[in-house]
């Protein structure tokens, strides 16, 4: 298990948004391991605590959600505690989100892609992305009168989606993790005889598991995470690695 970082509220070299808990884990969560295994603090921010989920509760979701969040690394774990399928678009919502990207101040900011089966998390997306906007604004006022931050990069990553990655991370030596991660929600993961049945609970870490190594294929490694991107990458060294 990688060591959990101290809990603070130092500046985060990246803050990973998700709709619900677990959102993040299955997107990302390997790239969360190898970079706090490199020392880098890392935050994730749920929206929701998941008050409509089929299987679980608010309760036991956030102990597994401090558990994954403790396999990973992860530096800062919290929940803005927005309705489950209520983040619409509006003000209060969006403020709350500048509110913890000012706090954070991280580097780099995730959310999940646009393009998904559950409305959440396109909308989770929409309200990160103008968060982060607004977050930079001088006169955007939010709680405490804080100064402003602009966020030097955001991207998006996948969830149930499996689309053309902008660029990928290999996770090859933290695949284990994310696993490991996954399998701490059991009560989303594990298929009991209280469990109602849904798409998580057939076999849903094994398809995110073929996904990633699919990714991996494509760059030649075993297993890679895909990545979303509105503006053009750029590369910092040369294109022969030099």
């Amino acid at each position: 298990m990688i060591p959990v970082k101290e809990m603070s509220d130092k500046p985060l070299h990246i803050l990973a948004f998700g709709a619900h808990a677990d959102d993040v884990e299955i997107g990302m969560g390997g790239s969360i391991a190898k970079l706090t295994a490199r020392g880098k603090r890392i935050g994730i921010c749920d929206l929701t605590e998941a008050q409509l989920s089929s299987n679980g509760t608010i309760e036991i979701r956030k102990s597994e959600a401090n558990k994954a969040a403790e396999i990973l690394g992860v530096s800062k774990r919290l929940s803005l505690a927005f309705p489950d399928r209520g983040l619409l678009l509006q003000e209060e919502f969006i403020r709350k989100i500048a509110f913890v990207i000012r706090r954070y101040q991280p580097q780099i900011v995730f959310a999940p892609y646009f393009e998904d089966r559950h409305p959440d998390h396109g909308n989770c997306a929409r309200l990160v992305e103008e968060a982060v906007f607004s977050a930079g604004i001088r006169k955007y006022h939010t709680e405490d009168s804080q100064t402003p931050h602009k966020v030097s990069n955001m991207y998006f990553y996948m969830i149930n989606g499996f689309h053309k990655p902008d660029f990928t991370i290999d996770i090859s030596d933290t695949m284990e993790y994310k696993i490991a991660a996954l399998r701490a929600y059991k009560s989303q993961f594990e298929k009991t005889e209280n469990s109602i049945k849904t798409p998580l609970v057939n076999g849903y870490i094994e398809t995110v598991e073929a996904r990633e190594r699919l990714f991996g294929q494509q760059v030649g490694v075993d297993f890679a995470e895909g990545f979303k991107s509105k503006v053009p990458i750029l590369l910092n060294r040369d294109l022969m690695g030099d």
